[in-house]
């Protein structure tokens, strides 16, 4: 079977495309740097021609509120054009858990949009929401620094490994559409400041996390249950100490 990862060579997709190719299955990682965009269109024919699948794995390189919608509607819009003149039989996207409860939030306004767009394609698909994947506690520390000190919200928080999303995602590829979403999630539900703390302590960073329940998050204020599944979900194996002897951290 043919499947196009767009966004093939990010955390996500090159672990996607890893696991779909050790299953025998002709996997094309698409992104610009291999002559496949999204925003311009380029490549998009060529690269579709033949896929029965494709995963949307692609991001904004900018998070700032207009620019950020602008990418998704237009990405979304050419992809699935595309998609549809090709005849792809199954579309998934992978977005975040949540979305619809922080419209707020520029960023997940924008998620929702992307979505709105596949739901409404005519293109049979799954869209995957997932919790904050443990790579980016690094990031998220360095984000929401203000001087020597780090202010997050107490919120609940289900982070999960990058391996584990990409199980899921080369598990959907191989799968009927489900028409609808499916929520996944890491093992563990912690507060938001516990785990950064955790992390910053396993990493031997001296920075200290402040508990701060007005602390904004992808540009707005979060409550307690903003950041995990609000009911069934599939659930991750990695836990965060089995996580990071192996991880390939990202602390800038």
């Amino acid at each position: 079977m043919k499947i196009v990862v767009i966004g093939g060579t990010g955390l996500i997709g090159s672990k996607t495309v890893e696991r779909l190719r050790k299953k025998g299955h002709e996997v094309i990682a698409a992104s610009p740097n291999s002559g496949v965009n999204t925003i311009t269109g380029e490549g998009l024919a060529e690269a579709l021609a033949g896929a029965q699948v494709v995963i949307d794995l692609a991001n904004s390189p900018s998070f700032e509120d207009k620019a950020v919608l602008e990418f998704f509607e237009t990405s979304g819009r050419n992809l699935l054009g595309a998609e549809a003149k090709a005849g792809v039989k199954h579309h998934i996207a992978l977005s975040i858990v949540g979305t619809e409860r922080l419209p707020k939030s520029g960023y997940l306004r924008a998620k929702v949009a992307q979505e709105k767009l596949i739901m409404a394609s005519g293109i049979p698909y799954t869209i995957v929401h997932s919790t904050q994947f443990f790579e980016f506690l690094g990031g998220i520390a360095q984000s929401s620094t203000v001087g020597d000190t780090i202010h997050l919200p107490p919120v609940s928080f289900q982070p999960i490994a990058s391996d584990d999303v990409a199980d899921v995602m080369a598990d959907v590829a191989l799968a009927s559409p489900l028409n609808g979403t499916i929520d996944i999630a890491g093992p563990e539900r912690v507060r938001f400041n516990e785990m950064v703390a955790r992390f910053l302590k396993e990493t031997k960073d001296p920075r200290k996390v402040i508990a701060d329940p007005h602390a904004l998050y992808f540009g707005t204020e979060l409550e307690d249950g903003s950041l995990v599944p609000a009911g069934k979900a599939r659930i991750g194996a990695i836990r965060f100490e089995e996580w990071l002897p192996h991880a390939s951290l990202q602390r800038h």
